[in-house]
């Protein structure tokens, strides 16, 4: 975990398709900690547009997220 601009780094953010609830899970994982956000992205939403729902799910969380740490899953 490191701290950047007020903010902790997050070590990992993954992102994937929960089709039973239709939304977007966003995992935050901060060492052995994961938290779970939904979100209401479009199913067929580009990487760029998922890539900042996981930013800004990160950010609201209290965590700045690293864009190469962001993993998108689409199944």
């Amino acid at each position: 975990m490191i701290w950047t601009e007020g903010y902790m780094r997050a070590d990992h953010v993954e992102l994937s398709w929960e089709p039973d609830k239709k939304k977007w899970l966003v995992r935050i994982r901060i060492g052995e900690e994961v938290i779970r956000r939904q979100c209401n992205a479009p199913r067929d939403a580009d990487e760029q547009q998922l890539r900042a729902v996981a930013e800004q799910a990160a950010r609201d969380e209290g965590y700045e997220a690293d864009p190469a740490q962001i993993s998108i899953l689409r199944l």
